[in-house]
């Protein structure tokens, strides 16, 4: 069951850290990443964050949680993280789909690092594009993905 999380609850945002923090954790791994940014975030930028948050909930344990900035321009898919024991099983591509069905967006964006091949794929088979690769200060290597809508 997906449902929208209240973040600025302490209780569920600690429940969000956490599978964020596992799911990074295999990332960083992907990318060989000594330093990783996502693994630094703090309990309390989760508890004030103004994005939105879905979590894809699995015999009443948190197994995947989306991150969503929305204006009138775009939806952002800032963050996709699943637990690794739910890796596998639909989740991500589940959570994708109710975004695109919640957000009446003509453009949404994402971005991964370049060797996570998992997303990569994952945003592949919804017919999201390459826009751009580059490099970040701590040396990993993003690629940028849009897809449009015509409506």
């Amino acid at each position: 069951m997906i449902e929208r999380l209240q973040n600025n609850d302490k209780e569920i945002s600690i429940k969000i850290r956490s599978v964020f923090q596992a799911s990074y954790a295999v990332e960083a791994k992907l990318l060989n990443a000594t330093e990783f940014p996502p693994l630094k975030r703090t309990l309390d930028s989760y508890l004030k964050s103004s994005n939105a948050f879905f979590g894809y909930w699995k015999n009443q344990e948190l197994a995947g949680v989306i991150e969503i900035s929305h204006d009138e321009n775009a939806t952002a898919i800032n963050s996709l993280v699943v637990a690794p024991k739910f890796f596998r099983r639909g989740i991500a591509r589940k959570l994708i789909e109710f975004v695109f069905s919640t957000y009446d967006s003509k453009l949404f964006v994402v971005e991964t690092g370049v060797k996570n091949e998992p997303a990569i794929e994952l945003y592949r088979k919804f017919d999201f594009k390459e826009v751009k690769q580059w490099n970040t200060e701590h040396g990993i290597k993003k690629i940028q993905f849009e897809k449009r809508i015509n409506k």
